[in-house]
């Protein structure tokens, strides 16, 4: 299963608007994990912590980061792509409306409601935005960035990258607890169950999450036998 940038010109209709919908649906789970006051995931653990000194709401903060972190692309010849600027233009505006629409202060059984909701529509919020191949957002393009530039895993380039600024977050007085742990435990999984659902294939294919059709000996097509190719 790819999950590589597909041109523009490739179904456009369906997949502009599982692209925006992903976005907006992941800055709601924002709102909700914000509202549960039980710890947030890295960046916006960071976020959090910036607005606690800066008058700027929480969505406005998301943007700006994201558009800080598109600078650090520079020097690391990455490339923006539609995904890219969508991320930054929709999830900090879709994460301040589920702020203004989710009460706070909520007892504790709500708050861990909001928590369980925000994780799993998290995972697949990613899922969803992802699965349509237009480009990843600011902060997953510094870690495939860093991955290249420095020829580390991207697992141990994603986690010291989480670790630092979930680092500089809590020191700035971001909101870190259980909800923080649960979520680098839980939204992978989630997303992964999800992706194969959302994630569309290269050229006119099926549509994402059905399987393509078995031909049959009546409709199978007469193929030549591979021969040697290059390098063989």
């Amino acid at each position: 299963m790819s999950l590589s940038c597909l041109p523009l010109r490739d179904r456009p209709a369906r997949r502009l608007p599982q692209l925006l919908a992903g976005l907006f649906l992941y800055g709601c789970s924002v709102a909700l994990l914000i509202r549960s006051q039980l710890g947030l995931a890295p960046w916006s653990v960071l976020t959090a912590g910036l607005a606690r000194h800066l008058p700027l709401s929480f969505g406005t903060l998301t943007n700006l980061i994201g558009a800080a972190v598109l600078l650090l692309w520079i020097p690391l010849r990455q490339r923006p792509t539609l995904g890219t600027f969508a991320n930054i233009l929709t999830v900090g505006w879709s994460c301040d409306l589920g702020l203004g629409l989710l009460p706070g202060g909520l007892p504790p059984a709500a708050r861990a409601g909001l928590l369980a909701a925000g994780i799993l529509l998290n995972g697949f919020s990613i899922a969803v935005y992802v699965g349509a191949r237009c480009g990843p957002g600011p902060r997953d393009g510094l870690m495939t960035g860093l991955t290249a530039a420095t020829g580390r895993s991207v697992r141990s380039v994603r986690t010291a990258l989480e670790l630092a600024v979930l680092a500089a977050g809590w020191l700035l007085g971001g909101g870190v607890g259980p909800g923080t742990v649960l979520y680098a435990v839980a939204v992978g999984p989630v997303a992964q169950y999800w992706m194969p659902r959302f994630t569309h294939r290269d050229g006119p294919g099926p549509a994402p999450g059905r399987a393509a059709a078995v031909p049959t000996r009546r409709t199978r097509r007469p193929c030549a036998e591979p021969g040697p190719g290059p390098g063989r």
